[in-house]
């Protein structure tokens, strides 16, 4: 039997398959690719092939296909014992160099043309050779390429001429009665024209979007250029005024130090003359004691007894006024440089990021789920803890400290401190409507006092939504918004550090419905409240 690789890709991952398997309608796929398509459809119950598109109910049970594997393994084992056949050197994947011509036998020239027909590439000489012998015979000609055998259908062995739009995919005119029979079909041809409009859109798109990205990157560098010429103005003015405050303390102090040596030398000078006066009045009374004494010998009683006091000279008064002035220069310095500290922590280079696409904020998704503990009892739950309805049937949860007990709320698991992306489906009968909150951790749960409802207290920020009206509350303060339509989806973007909060009105476009701009001083997490009759799911988003 002869086969090709062809025959044992699997149509998913484009490889040979690996643990084949065939389901109902005939069709093998690996089973990891099988079974990842179905795992995606699990929710809807309907199971479909991804070539025919013929559906299942209940899921298959999938068998391995034990031909196939052996054929796998043999078509293994020959391509690592085959020596490796020369690549064509090809300088783009739409053209050729170095195709050498299939007709030459010593020397292979390089081949100018290719014929569809004959599927062979030609040098000039054999070319000639070949117009001659099929002139008039329709043979298609083109640039020499090494993919011929691309180009031709391995079921039929017929050129690919046809553009299956269905399966998305080239096949031949045999194949147009049988497997892709009432598909929506073009030729190939046209099925180039429409694919080379999308990819020209897309080159205008992402040129659009280069011309953006380098002028948002030259203004950045223009903003970190100036901020470095801010810096270093500020610190030249900063040394600046530093050397003028130590010259001018170095001269107080030089002045303070002249100050204390010439009191010194006055109260000095004092002491030495009273010290002269004393020693004088010293002499003074020792000849008056003299005196006295004469006086005693010739009387018999003493006159009197004089005695003095002397001052005691003391410098604390200036140690003291000096440490004072220490006290107060420290803490002038102090506060100071704790004033410019703080100005400086408020100059950025550039705000935070304004993003305009959906593509831009799903970089930041995450994936939310609801804290089984946090979720109210009239509330039920569903697929995996992202679906959350109002129910007229008590749900017998069990008592946690986490559990909201009079507010219909429920609290997701995940905190989120830097940036982060999320959205939800909601939907009301009418007039009921649901909150779309972020909180801190914080928040009181059981109660029924603003302390603990979202939007009514300083720890959450709430956009409430209706078909007809939406309004955001923070601190117990309502803001009514100008808006008379709301989506049934709603984005929420966080940006933790930069203290912005923004809801989004998700629908093929980006409308923004609110922004708030705050400070965060605790992680957020994602909280929802219901009104009667209302349902929150939050969407898994892909990035």
């Amino acid at each position: 039997l002869s086969y090709t690789t062809d025959q044992f890709m699997c149509p998913v991952c484009l490889d040979l398959l690996k643990d084949p398997v065939t389901i109902p309608c005939g069709h093998s796929y690996c089973k990891g690719c099988i079974s990842g398509c179905w795992d995606e459809e699990d929710w809807k119950g309907i199971y479909r092939c991804p070539q025919c598109r013929q559906t299942f109910t209940p899921r298959p049970v999938l068998g391995k296909n034990v031909v196939f594997a052996e054929m796998v393994e043999k078509l293994k084992k020959t391509r690592l014992q085959a020596a490796p056949s020369p690549v064509p050197t090809l300088h783009h994947h739409t053209g050729s160099v170095d195709v050498k011509c299939d007709s030459c036998t010593l020397i292979k020239r390089k081949a100018v043309k290719s014929c569809l027909e004959c599927r062979s590439s030609y040098c000039q000489n054999h070319l000639k050779q070949h117009e001659n012998l099929f002139r008039g015979k329709g043979h298609n000609l083109m640039d020499a390429t090494g993919r011929l055998q691309e180009m031709m259908c391995p079921q039929h062995d017929k050129m690919l001429e046809v553009y299956c739009r269905t399966d998305h995919r080239c096949i031949c005119v045999l194949c147009l009665v049988d497997e892709h029979k009432n598909h929506d079909t073009v030729s190939t041809a046209a099925a180039r024209t429409e694919k080379q409009r999308h990819l020209e859109g897309k080159q205008r798109k992402f040129q659009k979007i280069i011309q953006q990205r380098e002028k948002d990157l030259q203004e950045l560098r223009e903003a970190v250029a100036s901020h470095k010429r801010f810096a270093q103005t500020a610190v030249e003015d900063s040394e600046r005024i530093f050397t003028e405050i130590i010259r001018s303390i170095e001269k107080r102090r030089s002045e303070v130090k002249q100050l204390i040596r010439d009191q010194e030398r006055a109260a000095v000078s004092r002491a030495e003359a009273r010290v002269e006066e004393l020693e004088q009045e010293i002499n003074d009374l020792k000849r008056r004691d003299t005196e006295l004494k004469q006086f005693s010998e010739a009387q018999d009683h003493v006159h009197f007894l004089q005695s003095l006091c002397l001052s005691h000279l003391s410098f604390d008064n200036v140690v003291e006024s000096v440490s004072r002035l220490r006290d107060k220069l420290l803490q002038f310095c102090t506060e100071t440089i704790e004033n410019i500290s703080g100005t400086v922590k408020t100059v950025q280079v550039i705000g935070a990021p304004e993003y305009q696409t959906r593509e831009e904020f799903l970089q930041y998704s995450g994936l939310l789920t609801v804290d089984p503990n946090s979720v109210f009892y009239w509330l039920h739950l569903s697929e995996g803890n992202t679906v959350m309805t109002v129910t007229d049937t008590h749900q017998r949860y069990p008592d946690h400290p986490d559990r909201f007990d009079s507010w219909a709320e429920a609290l997701c698991r995940e905190s989120v401190t830097g940036r982060c992306y999320w959205e939800v489906e909601w939907s009301g009968d009418g007039t009921s409507g649901v909150d779309i909150a972020v909180t801190y951790k914080s928040i009181k749960r059981k109660g029924g006092g603003s302390e603990c409802a979202a939007g009514r207290n300083d720890k959450s920020w709430n956009l409430y939504c209706t078909p007809t009206f939406c309004s955001f509350w923070h601190n117990n303060i309502e803001t009514v918004l100008p808006v008379t339509h709301v989506s049934s989806r709603i984005g929420v973007f966080v940006d933790h550090s930069a203290g912005t909060l923004s809801f989004y009105s998700v629908s093929d476009t980006m409308s923004l419905i609110h922004r708030v701009q705050t400070t965060f001083t605790q992680p957020l997490y994602a909280v929802f409240g219901f009104d009667r009759q209302a349902v929150v799911k939050l969407c898994r988003l892909t990035n």
